[in-house]
């Protein structure tokens, strides 16, 4: 399965249909996507979630944006949030000496505003990493019974998993799913509704019933 959309790109209370942004879906592919999903009465409460690498956490995902997994972007001698942060930008400038790895600058077309944002490494906090489909999530719906192994593929995959967003939003979102949190622009509602779904069906994720409604009624504002 190819991961959906590209970064050149409300359905809840408070939101208005806007006109899709560029890359988004059409209602068909999201609703295609949607049959592909499976669907649950709610989120459980998986325990035994810790992210944090330090002694005695569990580190269930790996450490942060480690180049040490087999899959795109891996082993690569880059991290993980240089790879996507130079996949996702435009006018990138390196640190020298660094083989194209360390991003100091570059132009972020931001998917969840809508906004053109700039990145400077001294500023970092402005453009931050998302995990689309939340971390804490995947784990109550079935990635703490995945081999160690998967778990750290899934929290760096550069193809699905991750997009770089300005970081007020990714804030704002924390771990929430699209029944509690979607990007502020309603135009980009589609395109982040073929995210979430595209990695869900990539890694066998289930969706909990308020987030498949929200994503339905997301699909009837997207392009024919």
């Amino acid at each position: 399965m190819a991961a959906f959309g590209s970064c050149d790109r409300s359905v809840i209370p408070g939101f208005s249909p806007a006109a899709p942004a560029p890359g988004s879906p059409t209602r068909v592919q999201l609703e295609q996507l949607l049959d592909q999903v499976r669907v649950v009465a709610a989120r459980p409460d998986a325990e035994g979630y810790e992210r944090g690498c330090k002694s005695g956490e569990g580190c269930v995902f790996g450490p942060a944006w480690t180049d040490d997994y087999d899959g795109p972007g891996g082993h690569d001698g880059c991290g993980t949030r240089d790879n996507v942060l130079a996949l996702s930008m435009t006018e990138i400038e390196f640190r020298a000496g660094t083989r194209d790895c360390v991003v100091l600058s570059g132009w972020l077309a931001d998917p969840y505003s809508g906004e053109r944002l700039q990145f400077t490494k001294s500023d970092g906090s402005a453009v931050q990493i998302d995990h689309v489909y939340p971390l804490s999530a995947a784990w109550d719906m079935g990635a703490h019974g995945w081999p160690p192994d998967k778990r750290v593929l899934f929290a760096n995959d550069v193809s699905f998993e991750l997009l770089a967003v300005n970081g007020p939003d990714n804030q704002s979102k924390s771990d929430k799913t699209p029944s509690d949190w979607m990007p502020p622009n309603a135009a980009y509602h589609c395109f982040y509704a073929g995210k979430y779904l595209s990695v869900a069906a990539q890694y066998e994720l289930p969706i909990t019933e308020a987030d498949r409604d929200v994503l339905q009624s997301v699909a009837t504002t997207c392009a024919a």
